[in-house]
């Protein structure tokens, strides 16, 4: 096992040339060994990730009075909005960061709001100027690139390239946050042993914006390695949906983020590329003869994710229903 990640040009994947084939080669071979891997040449205008970065430098340095007037008790069953420093618990321990959750942005009136769907509806922007623009523009360009992975993934699997597509990610479930993780002790009595504890993502892909401060960490059998900041990259990483749906041919591998202390604060944008809510996530046809594997003994939460029937929503719920338990019943 290499205890270095992959990095792979996506030029061609994004460009839809014929080069693609061997772009989802490597993204095959990286999925294997690793459920981990950069992406360089994916096309996201870099002038568009600094103006996401200093607006969000700008909204993180004001006090924690004036961020909670954006805090998630008021996003409703959107299940968005600000949490302060130790408010994300993961496995029930409380992560030493701040953050914004956010996602697709959908007016009152759209039919899925207006039916109570969690968490879709409207994104509480902080009155930081240029903010709500930035990520607006950010999260439409990222969500691009998404699909084109996507591809490149089912490519990778021998399937058609529009196959995500076709049967869950049309109309992907968007979810995307800004994550502080300040250089600062963690007080006496906070319980924070992590930036963020152990753990894998839900869905399908995350693709991820670090800065160049570094702190993320991959679980491999060889032990935990270092992620750290490649510039112009992206890390991408599959979710627990993908493992499921590969009958644990993709893993979703766990990781974490250590305590920050660089001296300097941390930002971190991952952007999560989920499979729609409403999309019953099914094993892919003739993929593997064998029967998938119970692989919760080695798993950080004990879960089986190949044992899970139904909507990816329910899913999701559960699992986000842990990680601010306090604001269950507002989404539920």
């Amino acid at each position: 096992m290499s205890q270095t990640l992959p990095i792979i040009d996506v030029a061609a994947l994004v460009a839809q040339t014929s080069g693609r084939a061997d772009v989802a080669r490597r993204i095959g071979a990286a999925c294997r060994a690793h459920g981990f891997f950069y992406v360089t040449g994916h096309g996201i205008d870099a002038a568009l990730i600094a103006e996401l970065e200093s607006t969000s430098r700008r909204f993180f340095a004001l006090d924690e009075a004036n961020k909670l007037q954006w805090r998630m008790a008021l996003g409703g069953r959107a299940w968005r909005g600000y949490f302060p420093l130790g408010g994300e618990l993961t496995s029930g321990r409380p992560d030493w960061k701040e953050g914004l959750y956010l996602g697709t942005e959908l007016p009152d009136e759209h039919a899925l709001v207006r039916a109570g769907t969690p968490l879709h509806g409207r994104n509480l922007f902080p009155d930081v100027p240029g903010l709500r623009t930035a990520v607006l523009d950010y999260m439409a360009a990222v969500t691009a690139l998404g699909h084109r992975l996507m591809e490149g993934i089912a490519l990778s699997l021998d399937l058609p390239l529009d196959y995500f597509e076709a049967r869950c990610t049309a109309d992907p479930l968007i979810l995307f946050r800004l994550f502080d993780y300040p250089s600062q002790p963690v007080p006496e009595g906070a319980g924070a042993q992590w930036g963020v504890g152990e753990h894998s993502d839900y869905g399908l892909l995350t693709i991820l914006l670090q800065d160049d401060v570094g702190g993320l960490q991959v679980k491999t059998p060889g032990g935990w390695i270092d992620a750290p900041p490649v510039p112009g990259s992206f890390v991408c990483n599959i979710g627990d949906m993908l493992d499921r749906m590969t009958g644990g041919l993709y893993k979703s591998t766990p990781h974490r983020v250590a305590i920050n202390r660089s001296g300097r604060d941390r930002l971190s944008f991952p952007l999560f590329f989920d499979p729609n809510f409403f999309s019953r996530v099914q094993r892919i046809e003739g993929l593997a003869d064998r029967a998938p594997p119970d692989d919760s003994a080695p798993r950080w939460d004990r879960a089986n994710v190949h044992a899970f029937n139904g909507r990816y929503g329910d899913y999701l719920l559960d699992k986000v229903g842990k990680v601010f338990p306090q604001l269950r019943d507002r989404v539920l």
